[in-house]
């Protein structure tokens, strides 16, 4: 990656965004950081120790993040560098110290970043090449069995695999950097697997077909344990005019310091922990895997790229992060969600100028956040918006997108009982479903019966006014609230809907009636009915129906004329 003159190198950079050390420092601070100093097996006890906090019901906001000081494998090896699992994005709150900026912030943010990318600054003396191991040393116990990875999912994996392995390639043709989150396995000292998952059309793997096409391995640089923010950008999805680093330096407001590498012509985070330089050969796949995956499945035994390592460089101090991944939610998808769901946002408001969107939410439980897409609509957008929206994220990337579903903005589209709520009550089939057939398979597990796939398209808004939600009002929860709070019962974790609300229907006849109700009044409601008997309608009949009802018939008229109006 070219420098110019105003990139050129530095010994003594500003730097205000914090490495993984400082990082780890702000956890401790914030209690968010269990420290694991008795002995742990990485391959054996590590990732399932960490695993229970995402199987084990525990809730999002009592995860925590896990530094084991003294590891070892099952052969007795005690390795001197320290492994840091689920440090990054074990829960909003970590990914939010890591970003530098409140939760709610945290989109916001990622749509500032993409939308204002900085270029890198050249830097000299960097702390990722302070220990440098080539040649004959990475087959005398510096290579990469130095290095503790662990195993992911003990009793499937065949191997040590990296998970939060960020690896970096460049285009022969412009000289663009990518920077892309693959899995890597761990073959000998010096080869490793590469993995670029093509079904979601990464940079690594258009970059390896041009290499190969020019008949030249393609230089490659693996980049274990770095400043948070880095880790954020080699997961998010950006157009290949843009270098991930770049995307990094809008994330943190400033130029991101690089460094070259020492074997390979490629520019690395000069704070890295370790780097892993080499050639991907353009010639031989190996095989790889099996491994367990984000989509809930293993995935079995394939050909992928391998990676010949030519040097390894690494701090002093090294500290190297591992990802939990596999089962969604994971920290995988927590670290992968926030950037996913800002892209999303940034293409159907910017590139195709929709009206109404609030939010898009990827759905993480066992889904893998590529299969169940939400988009939440302002109240009474237009159907043509909506559509539109269901169509330009189905359109997005070729692998996500198979379940894509409307919902108005008072449905909760984290809480899966939410969207079938809006589906089951919102939405008629006939009218409100549109399929789309010839999708891309996509991340899952592989179909020898049919190698395409189909989306469904769903518009669960309403489209009409309904009746109120039938929960006690606002303040009738919130005062039960302080109740239940006040006998010491268990935590309460609300989820909407928690309280009724209207949704159109409700007039000021019903509430006068309610509100007797609470006042223990309801006698005089009784007297009224009694009043209103009738002989000439059928069971059931809704009065709201009834245009000769003198509480609902001049109402409903009303609102018909003004609906006429519009």
């Amino acid at each position: 990656m070219a420098m110019s003159a105003a990139e050129r190198a530095t010994s003594a950079p500003n730097r205000t965004y914090p490495d993984l050390h400082e990082h780890i420092a702000a956890l401790r601070k914030a209690g968010l950081l269990i420290e694991i100093d008795r002995p742990i097996n990485k391959d054996t006890e590590m990732h399932p120790l960490v695993r229970w906090q995402f199987r084990g019901g525990i809730p999002p906001e009592d995860r925590r993040a896990f530094l084991f000081t003294n590891v070892h494998d099952s052969k007795g090896r005690k390795y001197d560098i320290p492994v840091l699992v689920c440090g990054l994005a074990g829960n909003n709150q970590i990914y939010s110290i890591g970003m530098g900026c409140k939760i709610e912030e945290i989109r916001d943010r990622w749509i500032k970043a993409m939308s204002n990318p900085l270029k890198p600054r050249m830097v000299k003396d960097a702390p990722c090449q302070e220990i440098v191991y080539q040649d004959a040393d990475l087959r005398n116990g510096n290579g990469l069995d130095a290095i503790p990875v662990p195993i992911s999912t003990p009793g499937w994996d065949n191997a040590p695999y990296t998970t939060s392995s960020h690896f970096i390639t460049i285009d022969p043709d412009t000289g663009i950097q990518n920077m892309g989150n693959y899995r890597g396995m761990i073959k000998a000292p010096d080869r490793m697997g590469m993995n670029p998952s093509i079904e979601l059309r990464t940079g690594g793997y258009m970059h390896w077909a041009k290499w190969k096409e020019k008949g030249q391995p393609m230089p490659c640089a693996v980049v274990l344990g770095c400043p948070p923010a880095v880790s954020y950008t080699a997961v998010q999805k950006v157009p290949e005019i843009y270098d991930e680093l770049d995307i990094t330096g809008g994330l943190i407001g400033q130029p991101l310091n690089v460094v070259k590498c020492k074997t390979v012509d490629l520019m690395v985070p000069a704070e890295a922990e370790i780097i892993i330089e080499g050639f991907v050969s353009t010639e031989f796949l190996e095989p790889e895997a099996p491994f367990g995956e984000s989509h809930g499945h293993v995935n079995l035994q394939e050909y992928n790229g391998v990676l010949d390592v030519t040097a390894i460089t690494r701090k002093k101090n090294a500290i190297m992060t591992s990802w939990v991944s596999q089962v969604t939610p994971s920290e995988s998808s927590c670290i992968k969600r926030p950037a996913y769901e800002a892209a999303q946002m940034l293409h159907l408001k910017n590139n195709l100028g929709i009206q109404g969107i609030v939010k898009v939410t990827t759905h993480e439980p066992l889904t893998s956040l590529h299969k169940l897409i939400v988009i939440q609509f302002e109240r009474n957008t237009k159907r043509t918006e909506i559509w539109r929206a269901l169509y330009g994220v189905a359109s997005f990337r070729r692998a996500e997108g198979k379940w894509v579903v409307a919902v108005d903005k008072d449905i909760d589209a984290d809480n899966s009982d939410a969207i079938f709520w809006a589906m089951s009550y919102r939405c008629k089939p006939h009218r409100d479903v549109e399929m789309l057939k010839h999708k891309d398979e996509g991340h899952g597990p592989r179909s020898l019966i049919d190698n395409e796939d189909s989306a469904v398209l769903i518009d669960a808004t309403l489209k009409e006014t309904f009746p109120p939600i039938s929960l006690p009002k606002r303040e009738y929860m919130e005062a039960a609230k302080g109740i239940w709070e006040s006998l010491g019962l268990p935590k309460l974790r609300p989820e909407m809907p928690w309280y009724g609300y209207d949704l159109g229907e409700w007039n000021e006849h019903l509430e006068r009636q309610a509100q007797l109700a609470v006042k223990s009044e309801y006698w005089q409601t009784g007297e009224w009915c009694r009043q209103r008997r009738r002989s000439d309608v059928p069971m059931n009949t809704e009065m709201r129906t009834l245009e000769d009802d003198p509480d609902y018939g001049p109402a409903r008229k009303e609102k018909q004329a003004q609906k006429d109006k519009k």
